[in-house]
């Protein structure tokens, strides 16, 4: 069992213990941080942010790369603690990690590269002969909030960039997975970190929103819509950066590879047991290939694995806990009782829920309606693409989609049409690279992450007339 406290034990009020969603073992004991030691450590945080704001982009590289070499020397400590803490497989445990891991490297990259631009002032008649450069400087104290469903990678998106702006970070990982996190800071420790440029703080909604409304600088957080919208309030007049889910479609088309499309659903659909904001959440099949494309895709979903992500053998794991097996199980049974034809699946154990496919699922059941965080293929059938765009853009969420065909015409057709931050062709919605932006529109988030983009985010315009 982990033991995880902070360095001073200064203001803390509980402890709660972190337990195996597989098997309910206990697996580490974390103190809870009060208040007053929030306000405490915000103070520190403020402090080391005024001494690293004027640090040269290579030393944040430095600082950074290093860190990527302390997770890639404890890669297979960190696997486990993921794989333990939030049930995901080993196989996918390990490829957070490389990934997290990555992430810094990028970041470490693109802290050389904080280009300006320098415009002339002249421009219209009259015009003065001055020039404006623009620069970005480091915005003070990030405040940071992560989900349990990639308790590493998701902080270093945070992290990286932070580090990489010339910032501070604080950060609150989930409750459901706060280990691999307080071990990314005793890495940084190890890396040479400046003390007190990157701190954790541990607690659910009520530390998330007394840091929110602590004087950090600058918030981004990583969850779901009703925690984004109580944290804004309680953030107040400071940047906000959000990735509040989505409800992911895959459009199948006539013409496309329907393997490959096959290959990808079962891949993005039960990656994590269906716990991706952007995992394919609804499968819009074009009624030429829906029998194809089924003959293949149900065999596929019925030879996976499902059992103690510790397994090397275990294709898919359980989900966060047993309220959520709850909720996703009553989201089925409601959708088979509105119409809803099941295909395979539909049974549980524990929190381990059965792959499973329904079609004929209704627009307005929740299943469909709703982002539903659990390894269930909701299906539609469509002989119009426009009718089908028509309805996913009905949604309040819009974060990414996918779609199979080499038909160009229609592929330019969905990207003028469909309302989402990113469509990804011949791949499906959970597709993503770790310094390209990802983020949504409508409820799905505001801002965007991903290396480049978020140091601009997590940065200060500055402009300088002469």
């Amino acid at each position: 069992m982990t033991t995880i406290a902070p360095e001073k034990r200064l203001g803390f009020s509980d402890a709660f213990t972190v337990h195996n969603p597989f098997d309910n073992q206990q697996v580490g004991e974390v103190e809870l941080t009060s208040a007053d030691e929030i306000g405490h450590l915000v103070r520190r945080a403020k402090k080391a942010a005024h001494k690293f704001r004027h640090s040269m982009p290579a030393e944040r590289r430095v600082l950074l790369n290093a860190l990527a070499d302390e997770i890639k020397k404890d890669q297979e400590h960190l696997a486990n603690l993921i794989c333990l803490e939030m049930g995901k497989t080993i196989h996918e445990a390990r490829n957070e990690v490389r990934r997290a891991g990555n992430t810094l490297l990028l970041s470490g990259d693109a802290a050389t590269f904080l280009d300006g631009e320098v415009l002339h002032c002249g421009i219209v008649p009259g015009g003065v002969d001055r020039h404006a450069t623009i620069t970005y400087v480091p915005i003070g104290v990030v405040g940071a909030i992560t989900p349990f469903n990639y308790p590493l990678n998701l902080l270093c998106h945070k992290l990286g960039p932070a580090i990489a702006a010339g910032n501070a970070i604080i950060a609150k990982p989930s409750p459901k997975a706060p280990l691999a996190a307080a071990r990314l800071c005793e890495l940084a420790r190890r890396a040479g970190f400046p003390e007190d440029l990157f701190l954790i703080i541990q607690g659910g909604a009520l530390q998330a929103q007394t840091l929110a409304g602590s004087p950090i600088d600058l918030l981004s957080f990583t969850g779901g819509e009703i925690a984004g919208l109580a944290l804004k309030q309680a953030s107040g007049l400071i940047p906000i950066l959000m990735e509040l889910g989505g409800n992911d479609p895959l459009f199948v088309l006539p013409d496309a590879d329907i393997q490959s499309a096959v290959a990808t659903t079962v891949g993005q659909r039960f990656e994590i047991a269906g716990q991706s904001c952007a995992a394919i959440k609804k499968l819009y099949l074009h009624e030429e290939i829906k029998e194809t494309f089924l003959n293949h895709l149900l065999p596929q979903v019925d030879a996976l694995k499902v059992g103690d992500p510790r397994e090397v053998s275990t294709d898919m794991g359980p989900v966060i806990d047993e309220a959520a097996a709850d909720e996703v199980c009553s989201r089925i049974s409601r959708a088979i009782d509105e119409g809803g034809k099941l295909l395979t699946g539909g049974t549980r154990d524990g929190s381990l829920v059965a792959p499973t496919v329904i079609d004929q699922v209704a627009t307005t059941s929740d299943l469909i309606a709703k982002e539903t965080f659990g390894p269930v293929i909701s299906i539609r059938t469509f002989t119009d693409l426009g009718t089908a765009v028509d309805e996913v853009n009905s949604s309040p969420f819009g974060l990414q989609a996918g779609v199979f065909s080499n038909d160009h015409a229609l592929i330019r057709e969905l990207e003028r049409q469909i309302q989402v931050g990113g469509l990804m062709v011949n791949e499906g919605p959970d597709f993503r690279v770790e310094h390209v932006p990802f983020g949504g529109i409508k409820k799905s988030g505001l801002g965007r992450e991903g290396v480049r983009i978020t140091i601009r985010e997590m940065s200060e315009t500055k402009v300088i007339i002469d």
